[in-house]
């Protein structure tokens, strides 16, 4: 199964559970898309695809400009992953293919 497609996350931050619609669209070994929850919408940078695997960056500008280093592994219409953020440090994203 491609890890193409539209996941519903749940990504867990120290300000609390930070819900959004996490969407994936490959092309070869690289994916584009956006993440867009409560705190606005987040371009995919850098998107790779290593089998069921996606690393990607994001840029964050609320509440504080950053970018985001996130890594996940998609099995079937599960994803897990981590989403860090600098000397934030790493949290936890899951979801669920919508």
């Amino acid at each position: 199964m491609s890890v193409a497609g539209t996941y519903n996350c749940v990504t867990r931050t120290p300000m609390g559970d930070q819900t959004s619609t996490f969407t994936v669209n490959v092309d070869g070994d690289s994916f584009t898309g956006t993440n867009s929850g409560q705190m606005g919408s987040m371009d995919v940078e850098n998107g790779k695809v290593d089998g069921n695997t996606l690393t990607w960056q994001m840029k964050m500008t609320v509440p504080m400009p950053m970018t985001l280093d996130c890594t996940a592994t998609v099995d079937g219409d599960k994803l897990d992953g981590k989403v860090t953020a600098g000397m934030f440090g790493t949290f936890p994203m899951e979801g669920t293919r919508a």
